[in-house]
Order: C-alpha cells, then structure tokens, then sequence
C-alpha cells in the first residue's frame, strides 16, 4: 500500500502531523512504538489548555483525533527505510513493506542516565531532569542537583529559581573558584563527594548516600541527563549530522536527503511536549506543500501526454481519410 506520508512516531510531534495532513486530505500511516519518553511522569506541564495532563492521555486523545479524519495508526517497529523512484519504502518487523512518497520522522530521544541503583525507577517521579516541566510541583522543599555534567552549574542556579533551600552535590575538586562563588552568593549548599546511591523510605526519596557514609537529605533530585537522539533511521538514509551528531534540519524540520523531514525531541533535546506538537505541525505544513508541487507537477506531465496522445490520433485519422480519399478518386 502506498501512503502521501509515512509517519515514524507517535508522541506529540508526529500525531500533530498526522492530523494536519489527515485534515488536508492526505493518505497518512503513523507508526508507533508505544515508547514515549514520557511515559514515567504522571503529568505534563507547561501545555496551553492541557496543563497536568497526563502524558499517555493526550496521545490517546490526539490518536482518536487522527483515526477520526481517516489517519491510519498503527503499533510497530520500522527497522528499516529504503529510497524508491518515487518515495520510500518501509519495512517493519512481522509485516508487509510499505511505500510512502514522504518521510515525517519524530522517534523522540532518550534520556541517558548516570549508573546509580535506583536512579531510572524514581524517574518522573522524584528524580527528575526538567525544572519547567517539574519544579512547580516541588517548589519551597529541599531539592538537590546532581552535578554529572559540566554545565550542571548553570543548571543549579536555574532550578534555585523553585527554591531557597537547594543543595549541589558536585564530584570532589570539579568546581572551580567563580561557580563556588556564584553558588554561594544565591545561597545554594555545596556538598562535594561521589554519590553511591539514593536514600528512598516508603517509596518516597528521603536523598542520597555519599560513598564516605554521609546522607544528604532531598526531597526531590534534579539530574541533568545526557540526550541521545533516536535517529538511527534518519542517519541510515543519509541525513546529515552536525558537530553535536544531531541531525541537521531547517525552521519546516527539511533535512538534507529530499523527501526526508524531522521533528521533536530527535532533532531539538530541549523541545517540551507543546514545543514538539508545534514543530510536527510546522513540518506537516512543508510536507503538504511539497506533495501539493509533486501533484501539479504530475498533472501537467499526464495533461502533456494526453495532448501528444491526442494529436497523434488525430493526425493518423486524418492520414486514413486523406488516403481513403484519394483511393476512391
């Protein structure tokens, strides 16, 4: 079955998608995972008119809205996409290939975690990564940074925005003599020393154990994580990458291998679920656009044929008569 566009993820960025095309009458097929990376967070934040929604409601409600302007979705996996003459050709695990003249690509990113026990089960619940997404639930409590990362600093002072009584928990001789002062000059606590694991009492996280014995309390603990794009397919076709390994894309998600468009957190770590609904629209719109120039381009190249058919025709019909004439003569 040939599809106008193939959809590679189901969040927020590729069902916004999936309804703008759907709604301007393109054959789409979403293709989802069933992975969100939000599934962990009993809420999202930060989404005009949806704040506090839970995460897997809203792709349930933006998956009734697709199927119900004739959008397809469906469960699976895409392990591979090959250029064709005229789009691409999907292949998905247990299932028949598939063929789509366009490619929305929108598998998200995933959230690389430091190695200590406990971290990935308190995820989204009170170990969290985004302050925007977060810290108004934990505002005016004991909150604690991980410093895992060298900008973890900057991090810090961005989550003191939530409250006064915040502690760094920063590796042994890492900070240098300008971020100790500007920890200090917006009271945030410095604790040096490698932390072993976390301290959690009735499934609630009461802070971290340091490897010399010391317990620091919090009551919620922000770590900066590192971001891996999911974007295995898109670097297989070619895409280019920039310096950072991201994949490249224009304001409309465009990427370098024509026909081939991107968006969400597998381009931009820092777009927020609202944030990735509008760059998936954003990329639809472009997507549209193009199909619309391939379809005026088809049209003229059927419209040429038909008049060249259509002049041949005529001359062999008035060759016949001529001859017929001169014959009866």
């Amino acid at each position: 079955m040939t599809y106008d566009v193939a959809v590679i993820g189901g969040g927020a960025a590729g069902l916004s998608a999936a309804l703008v095309l759907s709604r301007a009458r393109r054959k789409v097929l979403v293709v989802d995972a069933g992975m969100p990376r939000n599934a962990p967070a009993a809420h999202m934040h930060g989404y005009l008119s949806r704040d506090g929604t839970p995460p897997m409601q809203l792709l349930a409600s933006g998956r009734r809205e697709v199927r119900g302007y004739g959008g397809e979705i469906i469960a699976g996996t895409v392990t591979a996409v090959t250029p064709g003459r005229d789009g691409f050709e999907l292949v998905l695990a247990g299932e028949q290939p598939i063929r789509a003249r366009q490619l929305l690509v929108t598998t998200g990113l995933r959230d690389e975690l430091p190695d200590l026990p406990g971290l990935r089960d308190r995820w989204g619940r009170d170990v969290l990564h985004c302050p925007y997404c977060h810290g108004h639930e934990v505002r005016d409590r004991r909150l604690g940074v991980l410093g895992v990362t060298p900008a973890a600093v900057r991090y810090a002072q961005i989550v003191r925005q939530w409250t006064d009584d915040l502690v760094y928990l920063s590796p042994p001789g890492t900070l240098t003599a300008t971020e100790r002062t500007r920890l200090a000059a917006r009271d945030i606590e410095v604790v040096e020393g490698a932390v072993e694991r976390l301290v959690v009492e009735d499934d609630r996280l009461r802070g971290v154990r340091l490897d010399d014995g010391r317990d620091v309390p919090c009551d919620a603990l922000f770590v900066p994580p590192r971001f891996v794009p999911n974007n295995d397919l898109l670097v297989g076709l070619g895409c280019a990458t920039g310096g950072d390994g991201w994949i490249v894309t224009d304001a409309t998600g465009r990427t370098s291998v024509p026909g081939v468009r991107a968006a969400g957190n597998v381009t931009d770590p820092r777009a927020q679920v609202i944030t990735a609904a509008g760059a998936g629209s954003a990329a639809a719109i472009a997507i549209n656009a193009d199909l619309v120039d391939q379809d005026v381009d088809n049209a003229v190249r059927a419209a040429a044929t038909t008049s060249a058919v259509t002049t041949t025709s005529a001359a062999a019909t008035i060759s016949a008569v001529t001859t017929i004439s001169a014959v009866t003569s």
